[in-house]
């Protein structure tokens, strides 16, 4: 699991030079998303190998108690048996200690590379709309569009219907003063 999070990062890093910072912060929220199923799939199974863990111990005790009785009663053949199986069950205990030793620093790492990636997500989100808006008109132009208010025909256009609605807002205002008494 760590290492499929781990190539997962390693593409975002090689795509850190997208021009787009929409397309990279989706990225990374996409990649930021897969992590964390990653992380909460290795906390599981931690938690797993947690049980298996005290399950071997418990039955290493039983194993152990069984060979102590075996000895007192004159049984060879079941002490025998009971050290075979003590000694199975310490190895799988060994073991189940290493795995899940590895599994908590797996776990860590996994874990600081979330928050690293987190972090990376939020200085990589666009901070204001007006950004995203002007990385979408990017776009458009890239693509032979255009953007409207980046002509002076349309910026004359622009002044004239601003000076009609200040025009019509002056008529309404005149109008409602007269109907309320407050102008001869």
């Amino acid at each position: 699991m760590f290492e499929s999070l781990k190539a997962r990062l390693d593409q975002l890093l090689r795509d850190h030079s997208r021009p787009d910072p929409r397309a990279r912060a989706a990225a990374l929220r996409e990649a930021l998303l897969e992590a964390k199923v990653g992380v909460s799939t290795m906390r599981s199974a931690l938690v797993v190998t947690e049980r298996e863990l005290d399950l071997e111990r418990r039955q290493l005790a039983d194993a152990e108690r069984r060979g102590r009785l075996a000895a007192e009663v004159p049984d060879a053949d079941t002490v025998q048996v009971a050290e075979r199986f003590a000694h199975r069950h310490r190895e799988r205990v060994t073991v189940l200690e290493r795995k899940l030793a590895v599994q908590r620093d797996e776990l860590a790492l996994a874990e600081r590379e979330v928050a690293e990636m987190l972090s990376e997500y939020r200085t990589a989100r666009p901070g204001a709309p007006f950004e995203s808006i002007d990385a979408a008109w990017r776009d458009i132009q890239a693509a032979g569009g255009e953007r409207p208010g980046t002509n002076l025909d349309d910026d004359a256009a622009r002044a004239d219907s601003d000076q009609k609605l200040k025009q019509a807002v002056d008529a309404q205002l005149a109008y409602l003063k007269k109907k309320l008494g407050k102008q001869p």
